[in-house]
């Protein structure tokens, strides 16, 4: 029964984010959709000739009634087929699958550095909060979160030229994941000191330490496991800030990712690539959210009998 129970919590969970990546995707079509503008525009703009407008619209379906073309959308979905982009002359799915990977890359190896960073400072800091480095920990942290990711990435790139320490050049890994990982971290760091002082203060961390377990152990063993619960709920929304912090972050380094590829989609008010980039990011947002809740599920006993 427990098998079964915990089987039909993975499929309500995968549903739910089936349905997420859907409500994202046909937000964003009909939010470019019934925007004033579409990718003839700038031929208007441009004085062009009315008859090479009117095939240019025709050609890109965008004269058709709002229903009918948002149907057809919607079919070619359902065939993984996410339209042509009116920018690239490409089809949508294979121009964003690429894009997809790079920032699965870029975001990936942030979410590492930022998880491996944020959550041992976080440890220390909630376990002796008193403590001279948890102050000075804190003290960064809340400058670091509070600091726009447009203004953190500006700074890095400043140091980057001035130094040389990291290199600038379009295409180079270090200086994007880093203006990712940083207010991650610090974020991270925030979260898992606070749940970590909850934890010591529960009565299971009292009780094993009246029972004269050493505190070390106490702290980055059983403290540690319980108070990992509550942060890894908040990895959905962590990987979220990573794809919406990457837009600027991918702009700014000439990093070719997703981010960039939507800003880019958006400006030149494409409707298929702008559809497709929302679809790619709802799904990059699900998976983390579903592998979030299957971590939960493998390190916390509770909720796999409550399933």
């Amino acid at each position: 029964m427990a098998r079964s129970a915990l089987a039909g919590l993975i499929l309500r969970r995968c549903a739910a984010a089936v349905v997420f990546v859907m409500i994202v995707a046909c937000a964003a079509f009909l939010l470019v959709r019934l925007a004033p503008g579409d990718a003839a525009t700038d031929l208007q703009i441009s004085v062009a000739d009315p008859a090479v407008i009117a095939a240019t619209r025709a050609r890109l379906g965008l004269d058709q009634p709002l229903t009918t073309q948002f149907g057809r959308w919607l079919v070619g979905v359902a065939h993984f087929d996410l339209g042509q982009s009116s920018k690239y002359g490409r089809p949508v799915a294979p121009l964003v699958a690429d894009r997809l990977l790079n920032t699965a890359q870029l975001a990936g190896l942030a979410l590492v550095f930022a998880t491996l960073a944020g959550l041992p400072l976080g440890v220390m800091t909630g376990a002796r909060p008193d403590s001279w480095l948890a102050g000075a920990v804190t003290t960064v942290s809340l400058v670091i979160v509070a600091c726009p990711p447009i203004i953190a990435t500006l700074f890095l790139l400043w140091v980057a030229v001035t130094t040389g320490w990291l290199s600038n050049k379009p295409g180079s890994l270090a200086l994007p994941v880093i203006a990712l990982a940083v207010p991650v971290a610090a974020m991270l760091e925030r979260l898992q000191s606070q749940s970590s002082a909850e934890a010591a203060r529960s009565t299971s961390i009292l009780a094993a330490a009246a029972r004269g377990i050493p505190s070390l152990r106490l702290t980055w063993i059983h403290a540690t496991r319980q108070s990992l619960r509550p942060v890894l709920g908040v990895y959905g929304v962590v990987v979220a800030t990573l794809f919406s912090g990457s837009i600027a972050v991918e702009t700014i380094t000439a990093w070719p990712g997703l981010g960039s590829l939507t800003l880019d989609a958006v400006l030149d008010r494409d409707l298929y690539l702008v559809s497709g980039c929302a679809f790619a990011g709802a799904v990059l947002i699900a998976a983390s959210n579903l592998a979030a809740d299957l971590l939960r599920l493998a390190i916390d006993p509770r909720l796999r009998s409550a399933a």
